[in-house]
């Protein structure tokens, strides 16, 4: 009787490392198609109520923000604080599909808790590794001067850290631990409670993609919606303060009652058409990617 075969795990240095490259190839190429987007959010973010229509930084939509930003910074400011996530997307998607496997295997496999106890640590932990970064990002971003005049990724860290501290390029934290807990558990929970536990394998490998398409996009869109407060309370606290010498955003709870009570309920939600406009197709192409080259790789380097 032949030996069933041995179940591989995810610690071994193999199975990391086709997942850290699964994980990297399917966040690099999110970040290049979809970052336009992430600047529109973070500029809305920012916006307070009120603004006069006139003025040529304040945005009235979507739409809106995309040709001011461009008319007025140039085409290229779109791509504005795109190289802290070009160096840390790759890595920060390759820990987060990792980590979701590692933590799905320790809560017992593929059935719905785990998937959704297991994305939630996967954010968690993904959160707490990049986001120095999201603050020199959502710095840059908050930048209107012409894309060429705009400070460097370098020359913005250093200034964070003389004016607040080491602990000044880690701000926010928190707020970025609920965004991505949140969206992390969403996506990775419905997509595989979906995909992997309901719906058949298609015979064709494009009925496959469409297929995952779809169920990430609608993850990635529901995801998106529930985390946005904890998205907005994060541009707030790492982006421009009223008054520097005495940051009125400070914790996340407190800054989403700040907003709540000084600009309303809705207020909560800025953003959050860019943000589904990118991380609903964002989270499909995810999957799209991570499977194919994870596929790839486990074919041409079998056990």
């Amino acid at each position: 009787m032949a030996a069933a075969p041995r179940k591989k795990s995810p610690f071994e240095l193999k199975s990391v490392a086709i997942n850290l490259a699964a994980g990297g190839s399917a966040g690099f190429c999110e970040i290049c198609v979809m970052h336009p987007l992430d600047v529109v959010k973070t500029r809305l973010q920012l916006q307070k109520a009120g603004g006069n229509p006139a003025d040529p930084h304040y945005y009235t939509s979507v739409l809106d923000c995309f040709k001011k930003t461009a008319r007025h910074e140039g085409l290229t400011a779109l791509y504005k604080g795109v190289i802290p996530p070009v160096l840390v997307e790759t890595p920060k998607r390759a820990i987060k599909f990792l980590t979701f496997q590692i933590y799905k295997d320790l809560m017992g496999g593929n059935h719905p808790a785990a998937y959704f106890v297991a994305g939630l640590g996967s954010g968690v932990t993904e959160a707490i590794l990049v986001n120095p970064f999201e603050v020199v990002k959502v710095s840059q971003q908050a930048n209107k001067s012409q894309h060429k005049m705009s400070p460097g990724v370098w020359s913005v860290a250093r200034e964070i850290i003389a004016r607040d501290g080491l602990l000044g390029i880690n701000k926010g934290v928190t707020a970025t631990i609920g965004r991505n807990g949140v969206f992390n558990m969403v996506y990775f929970g419905l997509f595989h409670t979906i995909n992997t536990n309901m719906l058949p394998k298609r015979k064709e490998l494009w009925q496959n993609n469409i297929q995952k398409f779809i169920v990430g996009f609608v993850s990635g869109v529901l995801g998106s919606t529930l985390n946005i407060p904890f998205d907005v309370a994060k541009s707030r606290i790492q982006g421009p303060q009223p008054d520097p010498s005495k940051p009125k955003y400070k914790g996340t709870i407190s800054s989403i009652g700040i907003v709540y009570r000084e600009e309303g309920f809705r207020a909560l939600y800025k953003g959050l058409v860019p943000k589904v406009l990118r991380l609903g197709p964002g989270a499909g192409i995810m999957m799209i990617v991570y499977d194919t080259v994870y596929g790839y790789l486990t074919t041409a380097y079998p056990d």
